[in-house]
């Protein structure tokens, strides 16, 4: 088999124009799994996910996975045409998923169909997957044991093609902050509301120690706040989240210990799940990457790197800025030059 840019913008506009939330994929993944049925390749299923393995899968060999997830955020008021059309003008293909992260999927499924029938040194398997964007369980967690032994997995995200070699993880903390009712026109009562600000003083002015050179400091943010209900009350609670974007250098878990040290209010994590991740700079796919004349990087944005046990990296065409954003959109040739990296970045590869 070779490969098809044509054939991947028409897979694209068609996944474009059938919605497909977090959670309600079921559509988009017929259309997946139609395409493979109509290229004669086998595949599995497992909730809304698709995967497939090479022709001549050895088990033998070593595995690389090539992962691209099928569902998208929901459209912002914004958007200024239907983004459950396709719209192809000056270059560019509008819609929403078309950068996020459809470009990549159709991408990777033609370079999956181009190394399908050959005999590599190693196995690849091109997994299409659900609920990345709510980092959900029925997603590429529920087909991990499914998919066996995976040495490499590369995960395709708007990158501009250039390659993510750490990415940071998300620690959602919830606090509360507990203090005493009163009427507010008489000198009583513990405010609540003051004793969270004192906390929040604190999480505002803290630093990580640990630095990375690739991600940086672990970046921390309170994003909503809540208390009080009548005007003429002291509140007695006073609830507030924390945002917390790990670097590799600490885990979801001594993250966490960390700042629950520091503030009086007490604290409660959502999850651990959504863990930082990084690759050796010696591994093989970042040599082979740096004579690409590739980026090495560290993303601030989470993927399903963040949910998979596997050495990883991530690397798609598109722009991450464009993600989420009203009138999304990618641009032709940029899924052209997407298919062409990912070939040369595994014809030579061994692992």
């Amino acid at each position: 088999m070779d490969y098809s840019v044509k054939e991947s913008i028409e897979l694209l506009k068609n996944l474009i124009g059938t919605p497909s939330f977090s959670r309600d994929e079921s559509k988009v993944a017929e259309i997946i799994r139609n395409f493979l049925n109509k290229k004669n390749i086998p595949f599995y299923i497992k909730n809304n996910n698709t995967w497939t393995k090479l022709k001549h899968f050895d088990n033998a060999k070593p595995v690389i996975l090539l992962d691209g997830h099928i569902d998208t955020v929901k459209p912002v008021d914004s958007w200024t045409i239907d983004p459950f059309t396709a719209t192809e003008k000056d270059g560019k293909i509008y819609g929403l998923g078309s950068n996020d992260a459809g470009a990549s999927l159709v991408s990777l499924l033609q370079v999956f169909i181009f190394f399908y029938d050959k005999k590599l040194p190693y196995n690849l398997i091109f997994s299409a997957t659900a609920e990345e964007e709510v980092s959900g369980s029925n997603g590429i967690a529920s087909i991990i044991d499914e998919l066996g032994k995976v040495n490499l997995a590369i995960i395709g995200e708007p990158t501009k093609m250039q390659l993510a070699i750490a990415e940071k993880g998300l620690l959602v903390v919830d606090c509360e902050a507990t203090g005493l009712t009163g009427h507010a026109a008489r000198n009583e009562g513990i405010n609540a509301i003051y004793k969270a600000i004192e906390d929040i003083n604190i999480i505002k002015n803290f630093e990580f120690p640990k630095i990375s050179p690739l991600l940086g400091k672990v970046k921390l943010t309170v994003t909503q706040i809540n208390a009080g209900y009548q005007h003429n009350i002291i509140p007695d609670k006073c609830t507030f989240v924390i945002d917390i974007r790990t670097n590799e250098l600490y885990s979801n878990e001594e993250a966490f210990e960390l700042i629950k040290s520091k503030i009086s209010s007490t604290a409660k994590a959502r999850s651990f799940r959504l863990q930082s991740s990084s690759i050796s700079v010696e591994h093989p796919i970042v040599k082979e990457a740096q004579k690409l004349g590739l980026e090495c990087f560290g993303s601030p944005t989470t993927s399903n790197q963040a949910l998979i046990p596997f050495t990883s990296v991530k690397i798609g065409p598109g722009d991450s800025a464009r993600s989420h954003t009203a009138d999304e959109y990618i641009c032709i040739n940029e899924i052209e030059e997407g298919i062409k990296i990912y070939i040369e970045l595994l014809k030579n590869l061994n692992l």
